[in-house]
C-alpha cells in the first residue's frame, strides 16, 4: 500500500514540476542565458583588458628605447600618446617618463608635470610619491636644496616606499654641506635596513668612504 502512495506522490511532484516549467520556462531560460552571457562578457572584458595592458607595456618599452637611442622627440610623442590613450596605470607611467625626458631640455616644464602628479590623488600614493621623488631629485640637480630637502625628509619616513633613495639624497646633501655626522647617520639607516636593496646599500657604503675621508679627526 505504501508503494502506491509513493507512486501517487511522485506523479503529483512530476505534474507540479511540469506545470512550473511550462509556466516559468521562458524566465528560467532567459536567466540561464543571462548568466552565460555575463560570464562570457566578463571573460571577454578580462581578455581585452589584458591585451590592452600588454600592448601598452610594449609601447611603453619602445618609447623608453627611443629615449635611450637619443630620439627624445620621438620618445616624447610616443609617451604623450600613451598618456592620452593607455590604461590608467600606463598613463601615469607615461607622464612620469615623459617628464623625465622633458627634464633634459625643459626642467621647469618637467617640474610642473611632477608637481601636478604629486598632487593628483587619483593616481594613488605610490605614484604620487614617485612624482615627489623625481621632482625633488630634479630640484636637487638644479641646486634648489631648500625646496628638495623637505621632500626627501618626508619620503624618508620608516615605511616610505622610496625611503632608501630619499636617505641617500639626504646623505649627499649633508656631505655637500660639510655635516659629516648627519651624512653618516642617514647613510647608516640605509646600510642597516634589512629591506634596503643591494644597489642602495652599495651606494651608501661608497658614500661612507667620503664621510670617513672628510670627517675631522679628534
Amino acid at each position: 500500500m505504501s508503494d502506491i502512495f509513493q507512486e501517487v506522490d511522485e506523479e503529483v511532484r512530476r505534474d507540479k514540476a511540469l506545470e512550473f516549467w511550462k509556466k516559468h520556462q521562458n524566465l528560467i531560460i532567459a536567466g540561464a542565458a543571462l548568466i552565460v552571457l555575463a560570464t562570457g562578457g566578463y571573460r571577454f572584458y578580462e581578455n581585452r583588458k589584458l591585451a590592452e595592458q600588454q600592448a601598452a607595456g610594449a609601447a611603453f618599452q619602445q618609447a623608453l628605447a627611443l629615449d635611450r637611442d637619443g630620439k627624445e622627440a620621438d620618445a616624447q610623442a610616443a609617451l604623450a600618446a600613451l598618456a592620452a590613450n593607455a590604461p590608467h596605470g600606463y598613463q601615469t607611467l607615461a607622464r612620469l617618463a615623459g617628464a623625465a625626458v622633458q627634464s633634459k631640455t625643459d626642467s621647469k616644464g618637467a617640474l610642473a608635470v611632477y608637481d601636478t602628479l604629486a598632487a593628483d590623488r587619483s593616481i594613488g600614493p605610490l605614484f604620487q610619491d614617485a612624482a615627489k621623488l623625481r621632482g625633488a631629485l630634479l630640484r636637487l640637480d638644479e641646486g634648489d636644496v631648500a625646496a628638495a630637502k623637505p621632500v626627501f625628509e618626508a619620503l624618508a619616513a620608516p615605511t616610505g616606499a622610496y625611503r632608501f633613495t630619499a636617505r641617500l639624497a639626504l646623505g649627499v646633501i649633508a656631505l655637500d654641506a660639510g655635516d659629516y655626522s648627519e651624512a653618516g647617520r642617514e647613510l647608516d639607516l640605509v646600510v642597516a635596513d634589512p629591506e634596503a636593496p643591494a644597489a642602495e646599500k652599495r651606494s651608501a657604503e661608497s658614500l661612507f668612504g667620503l664621510v670617513a675621508a672628510n670627517r675631522p679627526t679628534k
